[in-house]
């Protein structure tokens, strides 16, 4: 599973063009003050995280759903199965006192 995110495309298709624009929207109808460089990061770049409270003030200035920012694609993802572990021999006896030698 994937999920994408759309924030540009959400903009885009509300005429909103500009970082600038973003910003004044979620200042003036959603009353978050994000710096420049927050607003391009968020239009430019797919975010690890985000807070509810961006979101939803995204969501207020844009008038939109999460499903508009976000796209899953559920498509399962080819898992690698992990590679076999080695077959560890039976340790050898190597002292006189018979004990015995962690494997190598």
């Amino acid at each position: 599973m994937k999920i994408r995110w759309r924030l540009r495309m959400a903009a885009a298709q509300r005429e909103v063009w500009t970082g600038t624009e973003l910003r004044r929207l979620l200042a003036e109808r959603a009353g978050l003050e994000l710096s420049a460089a927050s607003v391009s990061a968020l239009l430019t770049k797919e975010p690890t995280q985000i807070k509810l409270s961006t979101l939803i003030a995204l969501c207020t200035a844009l008038d939109c759903t999460a499903d508009d920012l976000f796209e899953i694609d559920t498509t399962p993802v080819e898992q690698i199965a992990p590679s076999p572990r080695p077959v560890v021999s039976e340790p050898k006896t190597a002292t006189a006192r018979g004990r015995s030698m962690p494997p190598m």
